[in-house]
């Protein structure tokens, strides 16, 4: 498994704190796997959900650092979002 996969794992699970998350989403991101984040927190998984959120390493690992608020990788093109999109503002607001 990626490590970058690996510590973004870890840090999503860290920003929740413990909680999970009222839907489902999925990061994809690029050239190193996908995340699932739901109602057990943050995995390593494919799953089917309700949003995926896809973006390379760099604008993931500056969204989780608080360096590049979510809305604003999405308004540049940084980050694609293919599904529900209230639940990809929700996550956002979670992570961001």
């Amino acid at each position: 498994m990626s490590e970058v996969i690996t510590q973004a794992v870890e840090a999503l699970n860290e920003k929740m704190g413990g909680e999970g998350f009222s839907g489902s989403a999925k990061f994809v991101i690029e050239g190193e796997g996908s995340i699932v984040v739901d109602g057990d927190g943050a995995r390593v998984g494919d799953d089917d959900t309700d949003v995926t959120l896809t973006a390379d390493a760099d604008t993931f690992s500056a969204m989780l650092s608080g360096e590049l608020n979510p809305t604003a990788a999405f308004m540049s093109g940084k980050l694609s979002v293919d599904g529900d999109m209230g639940m990809a503002m929700q996550l956002g607001s979670v992570i961001g």
